[in-house]
């Protein structure tokens, strides 16, 4: 694989990272999840640096671009976590919303398939616990959409790192043979 098909690749996975990064962004917007706007706007930001970097032979910028990704990756990896309740981290804490609002995922209460989640304050769970059931079935609930979202940032961005690590690469190796002619 040649510098240029290389580089082709690479920028084939941050115009992908932008476009998932700005779908993610959106939904994050229409739950107030103040934390994920902000990571998502730098993330948006580095992803057209290291895009700028591979189209106009700036390793500089590619390397700040793999540096983003070990912290994206670390971020991904956290949401993935909060949102599967692991690790100490519940997906009701309002770490998301950096304590501004009350607000949680838009998925909660726009999943696909879900029915009318306001039921009659009636209708309990059991009869023993007087927790009010507040939603029904949904096909896929909103943590496992999340957690979907973040898996693909992963993927993507892991795939993103590689290509980068080879383009720097493929970059020293060119400008150690124009030194030495």
């Amino acid at each position: 694989m040649g510098c240029c098909s290389g580089r082709s690749v690479l920028m084939f996975f941050c115009a992908l990272q932008l476009i998932t990064a700005v779908e993610r962004q959106l939904f994050d917007f229409l739950g107030y999840q103040w934390a994920p706007i902000l990571v998502n706007f730098l993330h948006v930001i580095v992803v057209i640096l290291g895009l700028f970097g591979t189209v106009q032979y700036k390793p500089c910028y590619v390397v700040l671009y793999i540096v983003w990704t070990v912290f994206w990756v670390t971020w991904n990896v956290f949401i993935c976590c909060l949102y599967l309740d692991l690790g100490g981290l519940s997906k009701d804490s309002d770490y998301l919303s950096l304590g501004l609002s009350s607000y949680r995922s838009w998925w909660k209460d726009n999943g696909p398939g879900c029915e009318n989640r306001n039921l009659q304050t009636t209708r309990w769970q059991h009869l023993e616990s007087p927790a009010l059931v507040s939603e029904l079935g949904c096909v896929l609930e909103y943590q496992y959409i999340e957690v979907m979202h973040s898996v693909l940032q992963l993927f993507i961005s892991a795939l993103g790192f590689v290509f980068a690590c080879y383009v720097v690469n493929i970059f020293n190796e060119e400008e150690d043979t124009y030194l030495y002619k």
